[in-house]
């Protein structure tokens, strides 16, 4: 029996992000921009579902508790619900969600809470359809989303949260609209600094919007509370109306780095394990699961490297800019580890 692991920095494993496809139905901006073509893994590179499972297995014996399906776009995956039905079986995992850009959530709430998925995170940045375009290089699919929001909570998948990404000129004039619409039984909005995730999407710091102005815009027709975090490791800000009714978060990696905190691991679709979303490197698992390698072998190479661990990434974003200077150059990019 190996025992839980915790990086040089002290920080456990609880949380592991598990990517499914590189593969997306939107071209959004600050993730996966339409202006170029990409390459994609072939299927023989993905890991199958039953060795996805092995290795979740392997890491809730870490300790890791909660577990999100990522991509890419995770339903772009045939018959997702036969990985969430062995995901939901995993002793040891009590919190199985999945974030999805909302498409294909119609087709597919109610055969994934039948499965045993218990929340799920949707992607939506703007209510107005040409926003939603501009954001997400689609064209008309923001009924589809909304649609999928729909059918997630009548299928019983709660609570449903929504992540906004918030750019300046962009759709930062929409944020209080956004906080009304979705003050609402069930759903809890979060929005996101636009952040340096990948190198393909230009980040620059002039289009970032502070967690306070964004507050701050919330605020000033929807007055807000701070609320305690629910767990230590969360990443967001949590805020309640002062009427009672919702909640809202905000997620301040930019502006409110918490490295100091985070939890989380990354495994890829082709079985690669990050430490951070902005790392450069991973751990190859694909290769010596294919090997044969036995569970108690995989799980100490999996203990080693998060043993290993020193990312501060956001932390030492800030002190670059602080200092002047651009984020580091190379960054694997958000849609082959997942967001």
């Amino acid at each position: 029996m190996i025992a839980p692991p915790r990086d040089l920095l002290g920080r456990p494993l609880t949380d592991l992000r598990v990517s499914v496809t590189d593969r997306c139905s939107l071209r959004c901006a600050f993730c996966m921009p339409g202006d170029r073509e990409y390459e994609f893994l072939d299927r023989a590179e993905l890991l199958t579902y039953e060795e996805t499972a092995r290795l979740v297995r392997l890491f809730a014996g870490l300790g890791v508790t909660k577990v999100r399906l990522t991509g890419g776009e995770p339903l772009l995956r045939r018959d997702l619900h036969r990985l969430v039905a062995l995901l939901a079986a995993t002793p040891g995992v009590d919190d199985l969600a999945l974030t999805t850009n909302g498409l294909l959530l119609g087709r597919d709430a109610a055969a994934l809470r039948a499965a045993g998925l218990l929340r799920v995170t949707v992607s939506l940045h703007s209510l107005r359809a040409e926003t939603f375009d501009r954001l997400s290089g689609s064209r008309g699919q923001l009924p589809a989303v909304l649609a999928g929001i729909e059918a997630a909570a009548a299928a019983g998948l709660a609570p449903i949260k929504v992540n906004a990404v918030v750019v300046r000129g962009v759709n930062d004039d929409e944020v209080a609209e956004l906080a009304r619409f979705f003050k609402r039984p069930g759903f809890v909005l979060r929005f996101i600094e636009y952040m340096d995730v990948g190198t393909v999407n230009g980040w620059q710091p002039g289009g970032v919007v502070t967690a306070e102005e964004i507050l701050a815009k919330v605020d000033a027709e929807l007055p807000l509370l701070p609320a305690p975090r629910a767990h230590a490791h969360d990443v967001a800000l949590r805020f309640s109306y002062r009427d009672g009714e919702g909640e809202l978060g905000v997620i301040a990696s930019v502006s409110k780095p918490f490295c100091g905190d985070c939890s989380r691991a990354r495994l890829t679709a082709d079985g690669q394990l990050f430490a951070c979303l902005f790392a450069t490197t991973g751990l190859d698992l694909k290769t010596p699961l294919r090997a044969g390698e036995s569970d108690d072998a995989l799980a100490e190479r999996i203990a080693a490297f998060w043993g290993r661990r020193t990312d501060r990434y956001s932390e030492e974003r800030a002190e670059r800019l602080a200092a002047g200077l651009g984020p580091p150059p190379s960054r694997v990019e958000m849609y082959r580890i997942g967001g």
